[in-house]
């Protein structure tokens, strides 16, 4: 048994203890504690946070992007990657009050594959259903970790269902990349029956229901997914929020799930779709939206002040667009996001 210390999170008063084995984002999403954060790999820094008290931490790797040297030796932190060897106060940079004591207990489950089909050209649609236990808890938007068959490596991918399914299954849409390590076997290994093993559920990147403003969500490549669960979420629940749903693609080989998006633009009121492509050809017969989806959201939507906004995608993608939507009047505190990052040999 290792030692544990006591961390201290300021300005919300938060006190947990800490495992010297454990990261402190991890510990905390153990007893319930939701901290903003998005890769759990050091690379997106929507971790980082600030030692008020304590030197004795050490660091797994991360990117010098996400944390470059000279902030380390300041004082900064990213907390999925920080081990602390001593009592510690850490001040918290970005954090959501409405969010942050409203955690789900972490689960670890068995499930089995029950579909596990091809959307696009470089995307699956993969269901499982949990076997043992037989529901995990969790608020739409969030992601599960994937064990690697074969290897101690995990991999986190959202949810593209709702909370409310009764019947143990779960979805998910998941990028194939050339050298992914999970997504690779998912494409040629993975068969319906096989079992994984999965953890959770993490992330805060779910919808404030407290809030009465209207909704803009940007999404590309997979970050379909936990938009996805959220806006099957406003349809279940009957939430009346104008919401506009602007998704990027490359062609139009590269859209998927246009029918159910379709009829949700039929059934929800206020909504709306709107796809683009960024780089159309002939072949495409395309007459939608065309660009990238930062200048499609600008010129459809130039003042966007008082809103509430979801970006989920690339890490390219997504700080494109907060940058847009804060020179669109969107308060940095009502932008939420998910940067699906890729590592080595990782899938996103």
């Amino acid at each position: 048994m290792t030692d544990k210390h006591l961390v201290r999170f300021e300005p919300v008063g938060i006190e947990i203890e800490v495992a010297e084995d454990q990261t402190v984002l991890r510990a905390a999403a153990e007893q319930g504690i939701m901290l903003m954060h998005g890769c759990k790999e050091g690379q997106c820094a929507a971790c980082k946070s600030f030692l008020l008290e304590g030197e004795d931490v050490e660091h797994d790797r991360y990117s010098t992007f996400a944390l470059p040297d000279y902030e380390k030796d300041e004082g900064y932190t990213l907390l999925c990657r920080a081990h602390v060897y001593e009592d510690v106060v850490i001040e918290l940079l970005n954090y959501d009050e409405e969010m942050i004591r409203s955690g789900l207990p972490i689960q670890q489950a068995v499930a089995e594959v029950v579909a596990n089909d091809s959307v696009t050209h470089d995307m699956r649609h993969l269901v499982i259903k949990l076997l043992e236990p037989r529901e995990i808890k969790f608020f739409p938007g969030q992601y599960l970790d994937f064990a690697v068959p074969g290897t101690e490596a995990t991999r986190s991918f959202s949810m593209a269902n709702t909370s409310c399914k009764d019947d143990g299954k779960l979805e998910f849409v998941i990028k194939v990349y050339p050298d992914g390590l999970f997504s690779q076997f998912l494409a040629a290994e993975l068969k319906v029956g096989d079992r994984l093993d999965v953890t959770g559920p993490f992330g805060v990147f779910t919808l404030r229901e407290g809030h009465d403003a209207d909704l803009v969500f940007v999404g590309g490549g997979a970050g379909l997914a936990p938009i996805l669960s959220l806006l099957r979420t406003i349809s279940e629940r009957g939430i009346t929020r104008n919401a506009t749903f602007f998704y990027g693609a490359r062609r139009r080989r590269d859209l998927c799930f246009e029918a159910e998006l379709k009829e949700l633009e039929a059934s929800i009121p206020g909504f709306r779709y709107i796809p683009a492509l960024s780089e159309p050809t002939a072949e495409c017969e395309w007459d939608g939206e065309v660009g990238l989806i930062t200048d499609v959201v600008k010129r459809v939507k130039a003042d966007l002040t008082g809103c509430d906004a979801y970006v989920c995608g690339p890490p390219p993608m997504v700080e494109a667009a907060m940058a847009m939507l804060t020179g669109a009047g969107v308060a940095e505190t009502r932008i939420y996001y998910d940067k699906f990052t890729t590592t080595g040999d990782s899938d996103g």
